[in-house]
């Protein structure tokens, strides 16, 4: 298999385009994974990758090219090998893994819930991509369906968002561009957004039933409008002398409260039947 050199290399130039530039990866409808454990949740959900691009001396190692056959199979990807110092001008990180997927951004996933398991989050104006992933992968975990992004947040399909939500993507429906006051007008359930200025805190709210959480901004917080529109403003009640939370950090207690009510929930129900 030929081993690509030159950085005039269409392929090279798109990837290098791809990694950079979020107009050009919403105008292809692609963008990149880096490293296996992202490529492996990617196939086991959405199947091949468009393309694997590869460092000569990951796929010259033996154990590497078996393991590509173990999770591939035999139906292989297309591969594309490239020299190593070409591969680490291509790679978004400054310590090159030796394997990229080019993939297409997935079509958002049609609705298969019903309304009393619907958990939403909406995100307004998050612009740190690893905050932005941080809280994806909470929401993955935690079972949220739908995460809503105003137009002003990170690209959810960046390399940088894709590496800190490892794999959440592919577990979630993401909208981007939202509207979110429409958004928390129209949810049917709870709508809620935390505050230092609250006087309820997250501990003392019931979340069941359907319940979507809203976060803002890392240093400006929520809009006027949008605290506006919500039903409940709540505080993390935090004993220590910080101030606030870091929002991913925020978003993961307030997922995991409404995780543990709902198995509290599910528990008694359970007992009285």
């Amino acid at each position: 298999m030929p081993i690509i050199t030159s950085r005039d290399h269409p392929l090279v130039k798109q990837l290098i385009r791809l990694e950079g530039s979020s107009q050009y990866r919403k105008k292809t409808g692609l963008t990149l994974l880096d490293g296996i454990h992202l490529i492996q949740i990617y196939c086991s959900v959405l199947g091949m990758p468009e393309n694997l691009i590869v460092s000569q001396s990951y796929i010259d190692d033996a154990e590497n090219e078996h393991f590509l056959t173990i999770l591939f199979g035999h139906a292989l990807p297309k591969i594309t090998i490239t020299s190593d110092a070409l591969f680490r001008a291509i790679s978004p990180v400054k310590t090159p893994t030796g394997v990229l997927a080019l993939i297409t951004i997935p079509e958002l996933k049609k609705d298969a819930g019903n309304g009393k398991e619907i958990f939403s989050v909406l995100l307004e104006a998050i612009q740190d991509p690893g905050n932005l992933g941080s809280i994806l992968r909470s929401a993955a975990a935690a079972s949220v369906r739908d995460v809503y992004l105003s137009p002003q947040c990170a690209d959810a399909w960046s390399p940088k968002t894709l590496r800190a939500a490892m794999g959440a993507h592919f577990f979630l429906r993401i909208h981007e561009n939202s509207d979110l006051q429409q958004v928390a007008q129209q949810f049917p359930g709870t709508v809620i957004a935390t505050s230092i200025q609250a006087s309820r805190n997250l501990f003392e709210i019931p979340l069941s039933g359907p319940t979507a959480f809203v976060f803002g901004n890392e240093g400006a917080g929520l809009s006027r409008e949008l605290i506006q529109a919500v039903d409940e403003n709540i505080v993390i009640p935090m004993p220590g002398k910080t101030e606030s939370l870091n929002a991913a950090a925020a978003a993961a207690i307030c997922f995991f409260e409404k995780v543990r009510q709902d198995k509290v929930l599910a528990a008694a129900n359970l007992g009285t039947k």
